[in-house]
């Protein structure tokens, strides 16, 4: 690993008029910002088209794209639909995401374009290959969600686990998902993701031409109502009526005294290893070819997870499960060259999930958040720091830092101050100067605390249930930071051999 720095932010909170951040320009000023300001990592949260409760970590399948990220302007440009039908759109809040609204918003233009897109596929036989091209080579889950989400809404969106009439939906799918749409509807989810795909990788093309490397995340874990769950039963730990026994969830920690209940079904590991771990190996291959590096998320549940029973209403009452461990990632080596992986080893960490993360090689991660108000023995202060390791200021389950450091005690504001050498005045640099500074090789810094923000900024209060993933900025706050601090950046990255 080189020496590189970066930042984190989800393209949720790109600034546009259309209700959410998406593909478009607002997406490529911020690449150009980021590149002139010497940064050569971008860091996202997961991509895929989120659920109830709006999270990018419980996501519709663990292939797919949220479609709420499609640049519309491109399709207007395209002669799929016209500028008016986005009038709807530009009626949203601008400076949150209001994901009701969006949703009611969403689906009619995406009807509308969906209709003039097969008008073009009859008249076009370039446009018809690529579409051809694009279904056969995600064949092994586009199928598979297409027509879950076909299915979700003939059953009124609800869970797969309350839909009537279960017979017909797996009956009728099972024997043609690998083949065909079961219907006009789920080919329309499918024209979604033939466009996010697409627009994703011009976008990550313009990137990587900037010198800007994408790290993607991904979820140990997969929700309950899923296409890959209701697909692929088997894969995990469920009862005959295809409900969970146990779910995953981590011990009362920094962010929870109860635990936090995720709720996520746990894999049938002696399924997996009898399929020679197909799955996770598609998983790992289809996110490298997304993105230059992926984050797995709660990677300490590889080598165990914390099992609570599905009758639970806390995380309290759970116990560590075992999990394949390295002799997963051995398989996925022998299929999968030039593996980039950062390791989320946040937590509860044992000695053997510590033997694990030394086994794969992966680098792990230390958030500055975590560093203060103990003694100089704290893992996570910069000189207990190491090579083989990503540094982050906070991620985006902390509060930014400038909100971090008003709420805590007197004493540990001190020793923040004292070991850093700062007044605390300008918190998020601080941390960021910290970062920047130490051996590790990647260091990574939210958006947020380059814009300098408080507490109205946080993007995710794990274990909150209401508020988060809706977070904006305003063009105004980029190009700010641009003409005042880009310079600094650079220089203090040179600094450093960054």
């Amino acid at each position: 690993m080189e020496r590189l720095a970066g930042v984190i932010l989800h393209p949720s909170s790109f600034p546009n008029n259309h209700g959410i951040g998406n593909f478009g320009v607002s997406a490529y000023r911020f690449i150009d910002v980021i590149a002139e300001s010497g940064f050569k990592l971008w860091q996202m949260c997961p991509l895929g088209p989120t659920s109830y409760g709006d999270s990018p970590y419980q996501c519709f399948s663990a292939f797919a794209g949220n479609p709420y990220f499609i640049n519309w302007n491109q399709l207007v440009e395209s002669g799929f639909l016209d500028k008016e039908d986005l009038s709807v759109l530009e009626s949203l809040p601008k400076d949150k995401v209001d994901y009701g609204a969006l949703f009611a918003a969403f689906w009619p233009i995406v009807d509308k374009a969906f209709i003039a897109f097969k008008e073009a596929l009859e008249q076009s036989i370039q446009l018809k290959n690529k579409w051809s091209d694009f279904y056969k080579l995600h064949d092994f889950w586009l199928f598979d969600y297409c027509n879950f989400r076909a299915l979700k809404e003939r059953f009124g969106n609800r869970s797969h686990l309350e839909w009537k009439n279960e017979s017909e939906s797996q009956n009728t799918t099972r024997n043609k998902r690998k083949h065909t749409f079961i219907s006009v509807e789920a080919e329309k989810h499918a024209f979604t993701q033939f466009i996010f795909y697409k627009q994703f990788h011009q976008l990550k093309q313009y990137a990587n031409d900037k010198g800007i490397q994408l790290i993607g995340d991904l979820p140990i874990f997969v929700a309950l109502d899923s296409a890959d769950v209701w697909a692929n039963p088997s894969l995990f730990d469920l009862n005959s009526e295809g409900i969970p026994n146990k779910v995953a969830g981590v011990p009362p920690d920094y962010f929870s005294e109860n635990g936090q209940l995720w709720g996520n079904p746990l894999f049938d590991w002696k399924e997996h290893k009898k399929q020679k771990f197909k799955w996770w190996t598609q998983r790992i291959k289809h996110n490298l070819k997304l993105y230059d590096c992926v984050r797995i998320d709660h990677f300490r549940g590889f080598e165990s997870c914390w099992a609570v029973p599905a009758v639970e209403s806390t995380a309290i009452n759970g116990q560590w499960e075992k999990a394949p461990g390295s002799e997963l990632f051995n398989a996925i080596k022998s299929q999968v060259k030039d593996i980039s992986i950062i390791a989320e080893d946040l937590g509860v960490i044992t000695p053997e999930v510590e033997a694990l993360l030394t086994e794969t090689g992966f680098p792990g991660m230390a958030v500055l958040q975590f560093a203060f108000g103990g003694d100089s023995s704290n893992p996570y202060l910069p000189h207990n720091l190491k090579k083989n390791q990503v540094v982050y200021s906070g991620t985006h389950d902390n509060d930014t830092s400038l909100s971090w450091y008003d709420s805590l005690p007197q004493s540990t504001q001190e020793h923040v101050r004292h070991y850093l050498g700062v007044s605390g005045d300008t918190i998020g640099w601080d941390l960021f100067r910290a970062a920047i500074k130490s051996v590790a090789n990647y260091a990574i810094v939210p958006m947020q605390d380059l814009f300098s923000l408080g507490a109205e900024a946080r993007f995710n209060n794990p274990g909150t249930e209401s508020g988060n993933w809706d977070w904006r900025y305003n063009p105004e706050s980029l190009e700010g930071f641009f003409d005042t601090s880009h310079e600094y950046i650079r220089s203090t990255l040179n600094c450093y051999g960054r």
